[in-house]
């Protein structure tokens, strides 16, 4: 497996760097992707192939966020990325993600005396979390509404 760190990994769109010609070109493909029907690839004999749906899915999200001013990145799922990288994609300070490491709450592995984590591994830490948050939150609300704090 690769480490890689996600500031130098090579899939990353940003849409502040795109030339006015891809910014045309990106609202092109945006409205093609909304209309009905099914774009297809044209490859260079002019023969056409049809995305698949998984595919067609992630392509039709990256650029709606492109679209939207928000930069994109991909990582394969068992890519290994560094501590400080992977602090990163959490919003964590790379000392806390060590502790959550060594609390087990994170899988990783050792490569010579280095820490590596599988970005599928953080991904489903940072949904983990995030529904944690939400059923606090859903606590809370619940708590203010039955105490007549909430006004609907």
């Amino acid at each position: 497996m690769r480490t890689t760190d996600p500031m130098s990994f090579g899939t990353r769109l940003d849409p502040g760097r795109l030339s006015i010609e891809d910014g045309d070109r990106l609202q092109r493909m945006r409205t093609a992707l909304q209309a009905p029907g099914r774009p297809a690839l044209v490859d260079a004999t002019g023969r056409q192939i049809e995305l698949p749906d998984p595919v067609f899915r992630l392509l039709c999200h990256v650029v709606e966020q492109v679209s939207a001013g928000r930069a994109v990145q991909l990582f394969p799922e068992h890519e290994l990325v560094t501590t400080q990288a992977a602090a990163n994609l959490l919003g964590v300070s790379r000392p806390h993600l060590v502790k959550l490491l060594e609390a087990k709450e994170i899988p990783f592995q050792k490569v010579g005396t280095h820490r590596r984590i599988r970005f599928a591994d953080v991904a489903a830490y940072a949904r983990k979390r995030a529904e944690e948050r939400r059923k606090v939150m859903g606590g809370l609300t619940r708590e203010i509404q039955e105490a007549g704090l909430y006004d609907l």
